[in-house]
């Protein structure tokens, strides 16, 4: 700041000591870095205002004298290089020149809050969609060409590996290698002997099941670079053996105080209140803290958390009026269907059966539990297609299993926030060994056998005709392989003029990304697939509407799906999004009315995406035992009346606590102080957006 009270922003031009300057980042309120307008690196200066003679002021080119004739090439010629003087060394941004799309202003706030610490430490929980990868992408470009990193790794789980060396590459002109189980050993077969694939290419995306092992994890905290991105970051601190090893690695990292550390999460309060603290903890191991001190001493650190920490929702996005327009209009609906007959029939045989299996005594409470757990994820396959259910029937159950599988069981079975797998699309095992599988086997094989005699199969149909006939090229997310590959070959009969493909977990990220391109070029395309795409692929390019085929016991699931194609840079204007449920399955009736209905509830108050509150496995195996326990009792009932049933009202009351608090919580931080619209002020003041829409009509137009 000038003695005369004036602020100025890194880019400003200014004149001081008989001369005009740039303003360069990295400026105290006191103390100004100054560049010679035409002056190098070499000649960057520090200025205090307030022990100058002559004030600090403004500077400005004076108007050019209309006497003054000359060539129309003079005139661009000078305009390119008052454009390029001011640029050099200021900018604001050095990393502008080198990528190739044209950013959001509101997607520069995290950058500009980067550059205001001395060692980055930042969490970017922004909404699904809004472009995290951007944000994480514009901080790596900017930091490499100030030359304060010289190298960078990005830490994601395998599923994204390819995303992030095929978005490094296409939009900030950096070649990443990818360091996963599979080329981890071509990768190092080139180097020479004791040199490390983590320090011998500069750029690596690194897949967090690869450094699982003791070895591989010690290697890499010993070798990592200067800059770590960690991608899905609330996976690393969820409870669970796999995760503690990953927050292990993550702390080791950040004991590091000269590390620059972005960690991107779209939830990163999950509903593990622990979990939430330790990701804070890695920001600066007082924000850890914040759970167990004083009110006052919260506060503080809250403040002090506001620098480090930047989370926006689409309602924050859209209170930028320079903003509109960033996001397509999004219509959600809701379409019921009714089992009947033998479909009907076999629902609640199984719930019958279910239900016997959570009355059951024994003495062995684990194999009790884990009985349980199969017969809810039986329940789940049912509800999904009979092809799943088979699958489940015929694949034995491990009521042995050690722990570690029995947690992966879990979070499989309640779609689990810690679940960091969506590839983990496979029919869980459900016979446990009980004869009376057997008559369930059989109905199930009829039931598989005929596909077109499904209501759920043929409600579908008569869902995708409005959306096919108005244009729309939908993805059907389904639960299990079983399920998806069913519906693939339905759909296909049924739309004789449309492409019909479908993608599982059963094939490698290379070749679902390869498949997806494949589809898009086709003008009429419909997209079958499991939850292997609810993260990581974005679909904007070719797809504009999901179709919720089985309904996930996660809202954040949901939310991940619809994300794929309600996203920016979507190029139509409108997508849709279909629930489809069963009208007489209780089970989607629990699921639908005291957790997805609710979820939106908070969402459309708040603005805000709040997480099932505490331990949500446990509140959704309460619900589920309470459903069928009473399962005589709801299938006549309505949604509503489940709604009042005692363990739904638990779930809403700690639901709503815990957006109230989430309200509270989000008062707080940085980038409410930061404009979006003074951003691009400042980029128009150095030329830079013009430089942008001439990269972004060259490059890519693919944005994340």
């Amino acid at each position: 700041m000038a003695d005369n009270g004036i602020a100025f922003s890194p880019g400003d031009l200014v004149r001081a000591r008989g001369r005009e300057w740039i303003v360069l980042p990295g400026a105290d309120p006191d103390v100004m870095r100054l560049r010679p307008l035409s002056g190098s690196e070499e000649d960057v200066q520090k200025l205090a205002p307030g022990l100058e003679f002559e004030p600090v002021v403004s500077a400005s080119f004076a108007p050019p004298d209309g006497a003054t004739f000359g060539p129309s090439e003079a005139a661009l010629l000078l305009k390119d290089s008052l454009r390029l003087s001011l640029r050099r060394g200021a900018g604001p941004f050095r990393g502008i020149g080198r990528i190739g799309f044209e950013p959001r202003a509101y997607q520069l706030v995290p950058l500009l809050m980067a550059l205001k610490l001395d060692v980055v430490r930042l969490l970017i929980a922004d909404d699904v969609g809004i472009g995290k990868t951007i944000e994480a992408g514009l901080i790596l470009r900017e930091l490499y060409d100030r030359g304060e990193i010289d190298g960078a790794t990005v830490l994601c789980p395998p599923h994204l590996v390819e995303q992030w060396v095929t978005e490094l590459e296409s939009k900030f002109a950096i070649q990443a290698a990818a360091v996963t189980a599979s080329s981890a050993g071509r990768l190092e077969r080139d180097l020479p002997s004791g040199e490390s694939v983590f320090r011998a290419y500069p750029f690596t995306v690194v897949s967090l099941d690869f450094i699982k092992s003791p070895q591989r994890r010690n290697e890499f905290l010993a070798r990592a670079q200067e800059f770590v991105i960690v991608d899905e970051a609330h996976a690393c601190v969820a409870r669970g053996d796999a995760r503690h090893r990953r927050f292990d690695l993550l702390r080791g990292l950040a004991a590091n105080d000269d590390r620059h550390l972005v960690m991107l999460t779209a939830t990163p309060h999950s509903g593990d209140e622990q979990g939430y603290w330790n990701l804070l903890s890695l920001l600066h191991p007082d924000f850890g803290r914040l759970g167990e001190v004083s009110p006052d001493e919260r506060q503080r650190l809250r403040v002090r958390l506001a620098a480090h920490f930047v989370q926006r929702r689409r309602i924050d996005i859209d209170a930028w009026k320079s903003q509109k327009g960033t996001f397509p209009k999004h219509e959600r609906l809701e379409e019921d269907y009714r089992l009947d007959g033998r479909h009907e029939a076999f629902l609640f045989e199984v719930l019958d059966y279910c239900a016997e299996i959570v009355e059951r005594k024994g003495e062995d409470a684990r194999r009790q539990r884990l009985a349980f757990w199969g017969t809810l994820a039986l329940m789940r396959c049912v509800a999904s297609s009979p092809a799943a259910a088979l699958k489940a029937l015929r694949t034995r159950a491990q009521l042995d299993a050690p722990e570690d599988e029995a947690e992966a069981i879990a979070e499989a079975v309640f779609d689990s926030e810690a679940d960091d797998r969506p590839d983990d699309d496979v029919e869980p095992a459900a016979d446990i060994g009980d004869p009376a599988l057997e008559r369930l086997i059989e109905t199930a094989t009829v039931l598989a056998a005929e596909p077109e005699r499904d209501p759920k199969l043929k409600a579908l149909v008569k869902d995708l005709e409005p959306l096919l006939n108005k244009g729309f090229s939908p993805v059907v997310f389904c639960r299990y392989i079983a399920t998806a590959e069913t519906v693939a070959r339905a759909l296909s009969k049924r739309f004789r003029g449309w492409e019909v493909m479908s993608i599982t977990g059963e094939l490698p990220p290379d070749e679902r990304r390869a498949r997806i391109d494949l589809l898009g070029k086709n003008d009429k395309r419909i997209l079958v697939a499991t939850d292997c795409l609810s993260e990581g692929i974005n679909l904007q390019e070719s797809f504009d509407a999901v179709v919720h085929y089985d309904l996930s016991w996660n809202p954040t699931r949901h939310q991940q799906r619809e994300g794929r194609v309600d996203r920016f840079s979507q190029r139509s204007p409108e997508v849709r999004s279909v629930l489809m449920y069963g009208a007489n399955n209780p089970v989607d009736g629990a699921v639908l009315q005291v957790i997805l209905r609710k979820a939106d509830t908070i969402r459309k108050e708040t603005g805000v995406a709040v997480p099932m509150p505490g331990d949500e496995r446990s509140l959704t195996e309460a619900l589920m035992k309470a459903v069928l326990l009473r399962r005589r009792e709801v299938r006549q009932a309505t949604f509503f009346d489940i709604g009042l049933m005692d363990e739904a009202k638990r779930i809403d009351r700690a639901w709503t606590d815990a957006a109230e608090n989430e309200k509270k919580s989000r008062t707080v931080f940085a980038q409410n102080t930061l404009r979006p619209d003074e951003v691009l002020r400042r980029l128009r003041f150095s030329g830079q957006v013009d430089k942008l829409r001439l990269a972004g009509r060259e490059r890519s137009q693919r944005w994340a």
